[in-house]
């Protein structure tokens, strides 16, 4: 038998995914548009409900007070996403909340200090101000390492070999946010994640007018179907008489936000009062800001890919690294109760619809301020379970990591160097923070447990984090094994020509500021 040929049995790499419908600088119809960008912000409902429903109470909050919080998260993370995308990276990125900086507001709110605040309101107004204070404090750590280019020096050490790890963690690095949640509710839980993967892939060749509506939809029309389907299930009584905490994943009347939200209120800085600093809470505090920045670095590096673009050169990623920083330092002035990163869903919703343009991320930007300030609507879409949310991760943290995998096109992995690096890395990267989960789960508090709370909160957050224990292992042993020597097995020849703006001419059609403003800020 002839054997094959190598054009049949190999692809050549390529620095810009092929195959979507629109990339970053090409547009939908405006209808299209608005469906797709409303679409990005009922994902983006997920972690923006589901963090201030696990903290607030725990700071004795109310419901008033968790939908203010609510309210409050995603006007920000509009404003945010809009930032991002007008002046940062450009790229079609959702900027939310991020479960990074849970280890120290966690900290911050068993504080002794506040615990001893025997009224629950009084508790929680000065919980807020403590995490507030923090968070504007540990801006400062990306603001500095993104203005200063610092962040772009060092990223002109990642080469695609390094990077796999890393974008490939921000999304496998979220595997409980998945299926161990699904499992709460199955009966909700599978029947949307059938469906989402039925609409999205096997029947995403049915058109309307020439567009694909199930394949671009799914996630709108799925959530809209299984939602009924919940629905009818809490009306009938199927979850009477089932313990409390099914019934909170499961029904869809359990979450008071509804009841408990204004028709209209406008957030604003210093709304809890006035912000308390403490060194120990803002120290922690910029363990969680570095953690984000780089769980951010590997989504924007996903990001471009989903939108047909190319890598973002190292002005780019250091220019929106400052912008998140100010990002993380309107969270601290508003109150958001949670730092900022990019939405890695949201990333991968980008893939799941082939669409990857910056029009629509910006829509949905304004359908998270429009529906923050008019409480009642936003409260209602916000009530979806989130179970259903959890069966869409399943897909969309799965995508984001195999676009990490895809950098292995431009690496040599019949090297023996290259099987090292990516098989460590990945291993640290998923079993340090397991670890880590598993020791505070059983104690009650993590690995690190000293007197100074503040080292505690710096080494738990860090290394719980996969994608921040990928970069550390991956990046230090990508540039001193044997570096020199292996240039092009680590893929530098591919890359090494997006390190700076003018070293690809694409670069200015995808990473120019708008307004004209390069000739303020020239790119270097």
């Amino acid at each position: 038998m002839e054997a094959p040929k190598v054009e049949e049995i190999s692809h050549p790499p390529m620095d810009q995914l092929q195959g979507l419908e629109y990339c970053i600088d090409s547009n939908p119809s405006w209808g299209e548009a608005i469906a797709l960008g409303f679409q990005h912000y009922i994902l983006a409902l997920g972690t923006a409900v589901m963090i201030p429903t696990f903290l607030v109470p725990l700071m004795g909050g109310s419901d008033n007070d968790k939908v203010r919080v609510i309210q409050t998260l995603l006007f920000v993370g509009g404003i945010n996403t809009l930032i991002q995308t007008l002046f940062g990276t450009r790229l079609p990125t959702v900027i939310g909340g991020s479960w990074a900086f849970m280890v120290p507001i966690m900290s911050i709110i068993h504080d002794r200090s506040l615990t001893a605040i025997l009224d629950p309101h009084v508790r929680f107004l000065s919980t807020m101000r403590a995490i507030q204070g923090a968070l504007i404090v540990g801006s400062s750590v990306q603001i500095i390492l993104g203005y200063s280019q610092l962040w772009a020096i060092f990223s002109r050490f990642f080469s695609p070999l390094g990077m796999v790890p890393v974008v490939a963690l921000v999304g496998f690095g979220l595997f409980d946010r998945g299926f161990p949640v699904v499992g709460q509710c199955v009966e909700i839980g599978v029947p949307m994640l059938i469906l989402f993967v039925a609409f999205s892939q096997y029947l995403k060749h049915f058109q309307t007018k020439q567009v694909p509506i199930l394949e671009r939809f799914a996630l709108l029309i799925s959530v809209a179907l299984i939602w009924a389907y919940a629905h009818l299930l809490t009306a009938s009584g199927a979850y009477k008489h089932h313990p409390e905490e099914t019934q909170m994943h499961c029904r869809t009347d359990k979450a008071n936000l509804i009841s408990a939200a204004p028709w209209i209120k406008i957030p604003y800085p210093l709304q809890w009062g006035a912000p308390t600093f403490d060194a120990g809470h803002a120290f922690g505090m910029m363990a969680a800001v570095i953690v984000s920045l780089i769980e951010s670095t590997g989504a924007y590096k996903a990001a471009s890919r989903l939108a047909s673009a190319t890598p973002p050169p190292a002005h780019v990623l250091s220019r929106g690294i400052g912008w998140q920083g100010i990002g993380i330092l309107l969270d601290g002035l508003f109150g958001t109760l949670t730092g900022s990163t990019v939405s890695v869903e949201n990333v991968g919703l980008l893939g799941s619809t082939r669409v990857g343009s910056r029009r629509v991320i910006q829509i949905s930007a304004g359908f998270m301020i429009f529906f923050a300030i008019l409480g009642k609507f936003g409260a209602l879409f916000a009530s979806i379970p989130f179970t259903i949310f959890a069966a869409i991760y399943c897909v969309l943290f799965g995508l984001v990591a195999s676009v990490g995998l895809s950098f292995l096109q431009f690496t040599n992995m019949n090297s023996m160097r290259s099987l090292f690096i990516v098989g460590v890395s990945f291993y640290l990267g998923l079993s340090i923070p397991e670890y880590f989960r598993q020791y505070t789960a059983g104690a009650l508090h993590g690995p690190s447990h000293t007197n100074a709370e503040w080292f505690n909160d710096f080494l738990n957050t860090i290394f719980g984090s996969s994608p921040t224990v990928a970069l550390i292992v991956a990046v230090f042993l990508d540039n001193t094994l044997e570096f020199k020597e292996s240039a092009k097995d680590r893929g530098m020849s591919w890359w090494a020509k997006f390190r700076s703006f003018k070293g690809d001419s694409r670069n200015e059609e995808f990473y120019t500021l708008p307004f004209n403003l390069n000739r303020f800020f020239p790119p270097s």
